[in-house]
């Protein structure tokens, strides 16, 4: 066999593919609204003279517009094409993400804030439809893992940049989102995504999502993803913390270390999923998260060391590397190319539900039986999500 034939035989990289990489930009974008800005908190409100509560509307209002304007943009980019709402929620981001950067008063700024929440409504579910368009079974799922990689490492840097910013001054993190205008440019003129052709009429196409979300596979698969942020804002980032500094009185560099650790094993893990999906399938791999997360979970609470909770950390991400890039993939390969973005606009729809549960529900059990018994009531969540994977999902 010649060379040439070797290389037509040779299995594509998709890592090496432009247009992901181009979506990776996406992905770093959608990730940056909230962890950047954080760490510049206590200066807002000592500079701008606000009370402490108030600075939780920098986040609020920037993450509401997404639980309602996520399906409404899904619906419209299936209708009207990706990119004529991607690339206006990136300019939309970095226009007004960068103008708060120059406003000094509280109330302008929370409207900006108001306004690039907007365009970030969008970014978090277009980037995996599109990746869905273009890639198809191993390379869908390897495409997906690499997607969640660059999503942790995000996750995982952007609070250090951010903070880094915010000592030269509490306006200075908010220049990281001008990086969405070069992305949407990239978008608008390098991307090359196919785009649906559906002709059917409004009320055809919303009958046809309907009669594809109600399956039961589509359905248990929301219920996991919903679940799935539960025990992440829940057991994980909310009391995971608080665990560590009651318990044994560690200071929050080191808990912010240990929690980083997840998401540096996280983000290993989502860039070995193609080859992962190569021995098991996307099914088998959101089961043994649930597995790990069920095993992490009683873990926890009976660790006597400080140090060993790097164990459960390490094994938390690579739950998380394992799921939820597996339950995209099976989103995407269940909703036909005109249906895509409503799919995934609707699972991001959920997420956000489950980041609001989490917390309120793991609340619910800590105060009742403490924070051992709100750990343990997580375990037993997880293995009823190993059920529904096992009996809802084929």
């Amino acid at each position: 066999m010649s060379m040439k034939q070797t290389e037509e035989h040779r299995p594509r990289r998709v890592y090496r593919d432009t247009n992901l990489r181009i979506l990776f930009g996406v992905t770093l974008v959608a990730v940056l609204g909230v962890s950047s800005i954080t760490p510049a908190f206590p200066k807002i409100v000592r500079e701008l003279d606000i009370s402490p509560h108030a600075i939780g509307l920098l986040i609020t209002v920037f993450t509401f517009p997404g639980v309602i304007l996520t399906p409404v943009l899904g619906v419209l980019a299936d209708r009207f094409g990706r990119k004529r709402i991607l690339v206006p929620s990136l300019m939309l981001f970095g226009i007004a993400g960068c103008a708060c950067t120059f406003v000094r008063d509280f109330n302008l700024l929370v409207l900006l804030r108001f306004f690039q929440g907007i365009g970030a409504a969008s970014l978090g579910s277009l980037n995996v439809t599109i990746i869905g368009d273009l890639y198809a079974d191993k390379e869908r799922i390897a495409a997906m893992g690499y997607n969640a990689s660059v999503l942790s490492v995000g996750t995982a840097s952007y609070p250090i940049i951010g903070g880094a910013l915010a000592t030269l001054g509490w306006h200075y993190p908010f220049l990281l989102p001008l990086a969405a205008i070069p992305v949407g440019l990239l978008v608008l003129f390098s991307l090359k995504n196919p785009e649906p052709q559906g002709s059917d009429g409004l009320k055809e196409y919303l009958s046809g999502v309907w009669t594809s979300i109600k399956r039961r596979q589509v359905v248990g698969l929301f219920i996991v993803s919903t679940v799935t942020f539960v025990i992440l804002y829940g057991p994980f980032l909310t009391y995971f913390p608080l665990l560590l500094g009651h318990s044994f009185g560690t200071s929050t560099f080191i808990i912010g270390l240990l929690m980083s650790v997840s998401s540096v094993s996280g983000a290993l893990t989502a860039s070995q999923l193609g080859r992962l999906a190569k021995i098991w399938s996307e099914k088998a791999l959101v089961r043994a998260a649930f597995v790990l997360y069920t095993l992490i979970l009683i873990m926890i609470p009976l660790i006597p060391n400080l140090w060993l909770f790097l164990i459960p950390t390490i094994l938390f991400g690579v739950a998380q590397g394992m799921n939820l890039p597996s339950i995209q993939t099976l989103l995407a390969g269940f909703a036909p190319m005109e249906h895509r973005a409503a799919f995934m606009s609707i699972n991001g729809m959920v997420l956000r539900l489950g980041q609001t549960l989490g917390p309120l529900l793991t609340g619910v059990v800590f105060v009742v039986w403490g924070i051992a018994g709100a750990y343990y009531a997580g375990a037993c969540l997880a293995v009823v999500m190993l059920v529904v994977v096992t009996i809802m999902i084929r």
